[in-house]
């Protein structure tokens, strides 16, 4: 049985591409596509050149679409960090860090890539276990 259901929201940015802003499957698990710090209303990159801005916007973005699916970040179990400089980490750590405690806070891989879509310096996607609400 397919059970999957596409969760798109107007309060984060359109996908670019043959994709959707995320799966919610088998009615538990949401699968959200990597996020880049583009203002949804705009389409615009948010703060060029500052790994913190930008992942303040991709945390939003990130946001938008947990809410959308009836979600939040303490449902969120796996987030992968794409970062094109690992000098960054420390930044945008610091902003990520606050949207999970110790006792919430999800698995984390992070890398360093040689580039992102729109050029950006970060991109974050995550997983989350909705349950039935």
């Amino acid at each position: 049985m397919n059970d999957r259901k596409i969760i798109r929201t107007d309060n984060a940015p359109a996908p670019v591409g043959p994709y959707n802003q995320a799966i919610a499957a088998s009615g538990q698990m949401l699968f959200v596509a990597g996020q880049i710090p583009l203002d949804p209303q705009t389409g615009d990159i948010v703060g060029a050149g500052d790994v913190a801005k930008q992942t303040q916007q991709v945390m939003a973005n990130l946001e938008a679409i947990l809410k959308a699916a009836g979600a939040n970040w303490e449902d969120v179990v796996k987030t992968t960090v794409f970062l094109t400089d690992l000098e960054n980490f420390a930044a945008m750590n610091q902003v990520y860090g606050g949207y999970f405690s110790e006792g919430n806070a999800p698995a984390r891989a992070c890398v360093e890539v040689s580039r992102l879509p729109k050029d950006v310096l970060v991109e974050i996607e995550c997983i989350a276990v909705v349950e039935n609400r």
